[in-house]
């Protein structure tokens, strides 16, 4: 039974190994700098159709034309800045994983100090109140006298309910 399980998976091996590959286009570039340079910008540019993934690793129909556009405007001399406004002027500064600090994307950038700042305001006010809370009074005589009343009135209403 054990071998025949093995032989079906070693059997579905080669119709699934491929399934997380990244895509693999062959490129001819004049240097290495122009072939890092073409990396880099996959690697940066956000794919439109898929849900966060990069150029670089999506299959995406959209994904395989910005690739192509990206190699053409290299090897016509393009540089990274101009790839990547003419990516924005094109698609949005959604396009790129990492925008730019502008008033527009100011809350993008400084949102996640403000929340940590607010955090931090909250927990320091939290402890201090704890630290200033005031320690109970203690008890009077006559408080713990009645108090002794309760605790022994209420013992003797559960030994008379154990009996039933």
């Amino acid at each position: 039974m054990f071998t025949q399980r093995f032989l079906f998976f070693l059997f579905l091996i080669p119709f699934f190994g491929g399934a997380n590959a990244s895509v693999f286009e062959p490129r001819d570039f004049a240097d290495p700098t122009q072939e890092a340079r073409y990396k880099t910008l996959i690697e940066e540019l956000r794919c439109l159709v898929c849900q966060n993934q990069s150029l670089a690793d999506s299959n995406a129909e959209l994904a395989v034309d910005l690739r192509r556009k990206i190699y053409a405007m290299l090897k016509e001399g393009a540089d990274e800045n101009a790839v990547k406004e003419f990516m924005v002027s094109r698609y949005s500064e959604y396009v790129l994983y990492r925008p730019p600090v502008a008033s527009t994307t100011l809350l993008l950038w400084g949102g996640p100090f403000l929340f940590a700042l607010l955090g931090f305001a909250v927990l320091i006010l939290r402890v201090r109140r704890r630290a200033n809370a005031s320690e109970p009074d203690a008890l009077s005589e006559d408080d713990k006298k009645r108090l002794a009343k309760l605790i022994d009135t209420g013992n003797k209403t559960d030994d008379r309910l154990a009996r039933i």
